[in-house]
């Protein structure tokens, strides 16, 4: 190990993804079927990038794709791989967290480079960020193209990669709603709600204070999102931070008595009382679109007088 996960080195940019640049393909929790990890490759290759597949995208073992220990290593060999611009996290599932705990991470810092994923991938993103100062991306996996192309998807994360992008009009997107007007500026941090709540008291806590926040959750039902949301708050890990992003909360499943609450409703309990500004509604997680967020990266939220809006003060990749 480098050194504790909860604390950060010094920002680390990776290099941007060049159009017909080559993206390394990596399964780190659960397997896909093949059919579709090719259906989806396809919609890579058509917008002219170039794959490596690794034998992780092969693998099986009972319901993760290989061992904790071939994971790794295949992870660490398409950083070290010279030919690869960028290497994009082929699905979430469960598993990631053994092969966070035997990562080198001295190779990684050596070897900065786009990584990108969600939902289970959460865990990787920000030990990668906390361990190393590496800037981590928390965007598309190749099961975001297993049902064909996904434009909106693409857009921003090939503006957001290239170092195109300099900033998101969230008020342009269907169902983001402000919670609470205001402006904030901090670094850009967040994931999987359930994943977060489960870093509290180990060495991988993130500290949130002055930073913009970003949750997103899926198939979880209502008393336990108010659960996860109270845990966050009675650990004090909300009284600083700057701002607040919450992502599309998709699948809720129905109750037979129903909770009475809207998560909106949860949220604004959870943050009665503090004066930050609160979106909600923004497809950053399991949502049929997903935008790319740049992790540890200083960005400015805007939420009021008509404008939502996400800039990035500076450029997430090296251009």
């Amino acid at each position: 190990m480098l050194h504790s996960r909860g604390t950060r080195q010094q920002p680390i940019k990776p290099g941007f993804l060049p159009q017909g640049g080559t993206i390394g393909i990596v399964s780190l929790s659960k397997w896909a079927e093949s059919e579709k990890l090719k259906k989806a490759g396809r919609i890579l290759k058509d917008a002219g990038y170039r794959l490596v597949w690794n034998k992780t995208n092969q693998a099986r073992e009972n319901q993760f794709a290989g061992s904790a220990e071939m994971r790794a290593r295949e992870l660490e060999q398409l950083f070290t791989d010279s030919q690869v611009d960028a290497i994009f996290c082929a699905r979430g599932g469960y598993g990631v967290f053994r092969v966070g705990d035997i990562l080198d991470y001295n190779i990684i810092q050596s070897h900065p480079k786009i990584f990108m994923g969600f939902s289970d991938m959460t865990t990787l993103l920000l030990n990668i960020t906390q361990m190393t100062g590496l800037i981590t991306f928390h965007g598309p996996m190749l099961h975001t193209f297993f049902n064909g192309p996904e434009p909106f998807s693409f857009k921003y994360m090939q503006g957001i990669l290239s170092g195109e992008c300099q900033s998101i009009d969230l008020a342009e997107i269907p169902n983001v709603t402000i919670l609470a007007e205001g402006t904030a500026q901090g670094e850009l941090w967040g994931g999987n709600l359930y994943l977060i709540t489960r870093r509290l008291g180990t060495p991988e806590q993130v500290d949130f204070r002055k930073k913009i926040l970003f949750l997103e959750e899926v198939n979880e039902p209502f008393h336990k999102l108010e659960t996860m949301f109270q845990h966050l708050r009675r650990s004090n890990q909300l009284e600083e931070i700057a701002g607040l992003i919450v992502g599309e909360i998709t699948d809720i499943p129905e109750e037979e008595i129903p909770f009475g609450k809207t998560v909106e409703d949860i949220i604004l309990e959870t943050f009665e009382g503090t004066a930050i500004p609160i979106i909600s509604g923004v497809p950053c997680g399991h949502g049929s679109s997903i935008l790319t967020f740049p992790i540890s990266l200083p960005v400015k939220l805007q939420a009021g007088a008509g404008q939502i809006r996400l800039t990035f003060l500076e450029p997430p990749v090296e251009t």
